[in-house]
């Protein structure tokens, strides 16, 4: 599977600007977005928020009373209301309560404040990543196990909401007699890593795909294909036209999950790293269904 490695880099796409003048004795405020190149509707979409302003008119003396505001055009309004009910609902995270639904399985994303909900998602990926051990096998796992809790936490509570987001799949009903209530993990992580963006003509990050993980007595059942297929809606939610992950290269299940899901290998690790004893990996490569 995907090589389960914390990501700490968090760089804010989402940068709002106010600048205000005076001329004349008029305020002008104007609101613009600073984020990625959209294309086609997107980039008017864009064109629109940075031409939608406010006007307001004052004397030069500071006294609230004496300034009133000029109207604006129904469409300005109409803009304005809608990038903030977006921006509020990204806030929110509503928009990933839901992401996929297929094959009696729910992805959507992890509750941050759900202690138990969190552990679950630990102890998944801590199985599916831990290497056993010959001797104290159960010590070791135990501090694997704090050091993955640790890094879920601090990513959790140090990433914007629209920067980084952990997953989990669980069952639609209760058919499934389980004491756990969730089934796989995966993080997804906007990332602009220069040798993934070599790969990316004219791009300036992507989401980075890692920590792919499905509960040992729920595999083979489609977990992890729903999984992937919510990495990329969110992808097109996160208006990101790439995705990347990386599988070892000798783990030819993995590598087959990923190119059924439409990744494509471009680069592989050098090859003296496995004259030191460790796995080599391949870099893949997916283009979302944003640019569709």
């Amino acid at each position: 599977m995907a090589n389960f490695l914390p990501s700490y880099l968090h760089v804010s796409n989402g940068v709002r600007l106010e600048a205000s003048c005076i001329c004349k004795g008029a305020r002008v405020y104007f609101s613009s977005s600073y984020g990625r190149k959209f294309s086609g509707k997107k980039r008017n979409e864009g064109k629109r928020r940075q031409e939608a302003c406010i006007v307001q008119c004052c004397s030069t003396s500071s006294t609230p009373s004496s300034s009133q505001s000029f109207p604006i055009s129904a469409e300005a309004r109409h803009v304005l209301a809608e990038e903030r009910s977006l921006e509020a609902k990204e806030a929110r995270g509503l928009d990933l309560e839901n992401l996929m639904s297929e094959f009696g399985w729910r992805v959507r994303r992890l509750a941050h404040n759900d202690q138990h909900e969190i552990r679950e998602a630990v102890e998944i990926q801590a199985e599916a990543f831990h290497t056993p051990m010959f001797l104290f096998d159960d010590l070791f796992f135990q501090f694997f196990k704090a050091e993955v809790l640790s890094g879920l936490v601090y990513k959790l509570r140090n990433s914007p909401l629209n920067r980084y987001a952990c997953l989990v799949a669980e069952p639609v009903s209760d058919s499934y007699k389980t004491q756990r209530r969730l089934v796989g993990v995966v993080d997804v992580t906007a990332l602009r890593d220069e040798d993934v963006l070599k790969h990316l003509r004219g791009e300036e990050e992507y989401l980075y795909v890692s920590g792919i993980a499905v509960s040992k007595n729920f595999r083979r059942r489609k977990i992890a294909s729903i999984l992937l297929e919510a990495c990329e809606m969110l992808s097109i939610l996160w208006h990101f036209e790439y995705l990347a992950l990386r599988a070892y290269e000798d783990d030819f299940g993995a590598r087959k999950l990923y190119a059924n899901a439409g990744y494509k290998v471009v680069s592989s690790d050098p090859q003296w790293m496995a004259w030191t004893g460790r796995r080599r990996r391949v870099l893949m490569i997916k283009k979302s269904g944003l640019s569709m």
